[in-house]
């Protein structure tokens, strides 16, 4: 055992075993003192340690009971402020680099959020960064969940926090000098990328576009766009495939990977070399001059050849215009380093697609390597510490149509979006051939959908709120203009806690409550959400959607399943008062319901409402809680245009506001609310239980009242 110690009045030491895997065998320790009026229970202090073949250092942060925790070494990434300090580095370094990285991501990934796509990507990551120069060069991402390495090599590795909050890194997504274009939902990257390198172009300047895209964004029809239009284009820009061989199609995933070998390494190598490229450019030009056919013939024969060589479906990028290369091992940092300065080096060779295969596995044996004693208890990568799942909004609507499903055969399901949840994957189980999932294809699935609807059956179409707003033109034009019964499922409406603006669903009821034969209705609970399953399955003249948040649920009896369907356009009332009223729409009755019991304790007499339906409006509902109350409060996970604008609409139409009715909305704010832990994301958009009792007090006058609750 090898020992260092610090001497001094605390009699604080540390014992360094030797062969531990934290330390590197040949370093060397140096003494420290501590002056004695250091208060050592609020402070963390570094101690160095020597190391002749890395740097870094161990990180001692000294707690209250005495105990002092240690950090894993990260010793390269811990000398990286930004993409520049990677230039020097060697090839060994780098790959040093690379284990820092996804050891970092791999200890931080034990809070819920889930790094599996960033730690797939770590070591092309370190390749972009060292062959290209960002800022000056654009570096574009597909999807925000594989930004994370590129977040830690460009200064924001303090931004990653790692008690579990990763909002400042999730805030940080959108543009800034390393991200000239924000990364989101996936399939811009070649847009955007596409329109900087032309506007590169036209202004006469040099620098170079790198976009990086996944297999599963090449399920939607953008990419094939943009792609499309790059080979019209012909402009200079470098598109990079992450190939981790994941897809929402079965049959995508049972296909044979992209084999990556000596012989695939070493074309990959050639077709990308200027030696290569040149000489397919002369005989281009050559075969022009002959005439005679002879350029359609050397370019069937290089279409062949290529063709044979490459992986089934390289071609495709050939014929939109891309110059193919690959496939690379996306682990394999001295390939990737090799391929990318060739494709760096080149000018005026028009769009290439660099084909990188990376492995998922490579998260999973990470995992096992982070020591068991700084990470207690069972842990996955996806959702960290093995806990008991608490019951979800998910797993009761799965519950609720499969017991549908069982009574109507015609019910069928179609999903879209990134993933899918676990009950979506057991109701996948359960109707087998009747479920769909087609991935990031959100607009093929609302027009699919609607195609099913047609053929005599009833589509019920799954897709997270805000991945709606892709396909809002399906849903106009190819569904609610046509009166199809379409049932759209909106879920992870509302703010959605870490995934920050990027998945929160803050718009759906504003967008879809404004279409004139939708139906858009919002459970309060998990029993009036099986109820709008049965009322959405029993509706065949229209489309209908309804939302439900992201989370556990309200905690009702779980066992309790009413095949009771809702009579549309009828809300219900719930507590009844007489000082003021509160009409909740959807999950925030839960929160109505709350701020009834503060006023209640205050002495208040308050009317608690559930909307049920924002389209058709309850109007009787309304009238009756204007004319029994002077003050009514309507309260909404939604942004501004949505519920509460339909109930100012009708009230003022219905001279109810000329009654004297004193009408507040409660909305989302007119701003992003980035990731956060959930109870922070409702106190910074002011829908608290609290938040809505502070302006029931505003409204009877007590203002020093709302203050004192809201202290």
């Amino acid at each position: 055992m090898a020992a260092a110690s610090c001497q001094n009045p605390f009699k604080i030491s540390a014992n360094l075993v030797e062969g531990s895997r934290f330390l590197h065998p040949k370093l060397e320790f140096s003494a420290v003192n501590f002056p004695p009026n250091v208060d050592f229970s609020r402070v963390g202090f570094y101690r160095s340690l020597t190391c002749k073949e890395y740097g870094g250092h161990v990180h001692c942060s000294s707690n209250t009971d005495g105990s002092v925790n240690e950090e894993v070494l990260t010793p390269i990434l811990d000398m990286i402020d930004n993409p520049m300090h990677l230039k020097n580095l060697s090839l060994k370094e780098l790959k040093q680099l690379a284990d820092d990285i996804r050891t970092e991501l791999a200890i931080v990934s034990k809070t819920n959020k889930s790094f599996r796509p960033s730690l797939s990507v770590v070591e092309l990551t370190v390749a972009i960064h060292h062959v290209f120069h960002a800022p000056v060069d654009k570096i574009l991402w597909d999807m925000e969940d594989q930004t994370y390495p590129h977040k830690l090599l460009t200064g924001r590795r303090a931004l990653l926090n790692k008690s579990g909050q990763v909002d400042g890194l999730s805030s940080d997504a959108c543009r800034n000098e390393y991200d000239q274009f924000g990364a989101g939902h996936g399939c811009s990257s070649i847009s955007s990328g596409l329109g900087m390198a032309v506007a590169r172009d036209i202004k006469g300047k040099r620098d170079r576009i790198v976009s990086v895209i996944s297999n599963e964004t090449t399920m939607a029809g953008q990419v094939y766009e943009a792609m499309s239009n790059a080979g019209y284009l012909d402009s200079n820009m470098v598109v990079i495939l992450n190939d981790r061989h994941h897809s929402s199609n079965p049959k995508l995933d049972q296909a044979p990977r992209a084999s990556i070998n000596a012989v695939s390494s070493t074309l990959s190598k050639l077709q990308s070399s200027q030696f290569f490229r040149k000489f397919r450019e002369v005989a281009k030009v050559l075969t022009k001059r002959i005439g005679r056919g002879m350029h359609e013939w050397a370019a069937k024969i290089d279409e062949y050849a290529r063709g044979m060589v490459g992986p089934s479906g390289s071609t495709l990028f050939e014929e939109l215009g891309l110059y193919y290369i690959g496939p690379v091992d996306g682990h394999n940092i001295e390939d990737l380093l090799c391929v990318l300065n060739e494709v760096a080096s080149l000018d005026s060779m028009g769009p290439v697609l660099v084909h990188v295969v990376t492995k998922e596995e490579y998260a999973d044996d990470q995992m096992s390597k982070v020591s068991e004693e700084y990470i207690k208890g069972p842990f996955t990568i996806e959702t960290g510490p093995i806990r008991a799942r608490p019951l979800t909004y998910s797993d009761h609507f799965a519950k609720a149509l499969i017991t549908e499903s069982e009574i109507d055969e015609d019910i069928v399901v179609v999903h879209a979006g990134m993933g899918m949840e676990s009950p979506f994957k057991q109701l996948k189980d359960k109707l087998r051939d009747r479920f769909f999932d087609v991935g990031m294809a959100e607009q093929h699935a609302v027009t699919f959908s609607a195609g099913l609807s047609c053929g005599g059956l009833k589509p019920f179409c799954i897709i997270p709120a805000s991945f709606l707003q892709r396909a809002y033109d399906q849903v106009v034009h190819d569904v609610d203009r046509q009166k199809i019964p379409v049932r759209f499922v909106l879920t992870s409406a509302g703010l959605v806690g870490s995934d920050g603006a990027t998945h929160s669903g803050a718009f759906d009821i504003t967008f879809m409550s404004c279409l004139p034969n939708m139906i858009v209705m919002a459970p309060s609970d998990e029993i009036e959400l099986a109820r709008m399953v049965s009322t959405a399955v029993d509706i065949e003249d229209r489309p209908v959607c309804f939302r439900y948040p992201r989370g556990a649920i309200t905690t009702l009896d779980p066992s309790l399943h009413l095949r009771e369907p809702i009579e549309v356009g009828k809300g219900r009332l719930l507590l009844e008062g007489k000082d003021i009223a509160l009409l909740g729409y959807g999950s925030m009755v839960q929160n109505c319901l709350r701020a009834h019991a503060v006023l209640s304790n205050m002495g208040i007499d308050v009317s608690v409402a559930d909307a049920r339906f924002c389209k058709p409006l309850d109007i009787k509902l309304v009238r009756m809680l204007c004319k029994n109350h002077k003050f009514l409060i309507t309260v909404e996970e939604g942004s501004v245009g949505g519920f509460g604008a339909h109930v100012a609409q009708f009230i003022s139409l219905d001279g109810l506001l000329d009654a004297g009715i004193k009408w507040r909305p409660i909305t989302l704010p007119d701003n992003y609310i980035e990731g956060a832990q959930p109870k922070d994301q409702l106190a910074a958009a002011g829908l608290t239980g609290n938040h809505i009792a502070a302006t029931a007090l505003n409204l009877l006058g007590r203002t020093r009242d709302a203050l004192l609750l809201m202290c």
